[in-house]
């Protein structure tokens, strides 16, 4: 066999890998990749490891800090009485189930299904 390999115990002042980068450049890249709609693996060079910040992204969303930031932000901007909320949503980026979309389920096709008259007046 090879020589004895003989491992140092590792000090209290050692740890292992590196340290964590900031959390602002952690959601500015967080932030590239929602508004590029770009994949993980894509993530610039100078926003670090894609893994780093997608664990970050996951760790945030299972211990509840994103929806505390949320709240937060609402909070001040109600309290200020300044915000004037608007949701767009984009149907090139939002996308249906394909069942959603009008697709044919499994099982038999119910070809003749009767109509029923609207119960309002007739049209003109």
């Amino acid at each position: 066999m090879g020589a004895d390999r003989t491992v140092a115990p590792r000090s209290d002042t050692e740890t292992r890998g590196g340290g964590w980068r900031d959390h602002r450049e952690v959601i500015d890249a967080i932030a590239w990749k929602f508004q590029t709609g770009s994949q993980w693996v894509h993530l610039p060079a100078k926003y670090g490891n894609w893994r780093g910040a997608y664990n970050r992204l996951r760790m945030w969303a299972v211990d509840g800090t994103w929806e505390r930031v949320f709240t937060t932000l609402v909070a001040e901007g109600d309290a200020e009485e300044d915000s004037d909320w608007a949701v767009s949503v984009d149907s090139t980026i939002v996308r249906a189930h394909q069942h959603a979309a009008g697709a044919r389920k499994r099982g038999p096709w119910l070809a003749s299904l009767t109509t029923m008259p609207a119960a309002g007046p007739a049209a003109d």
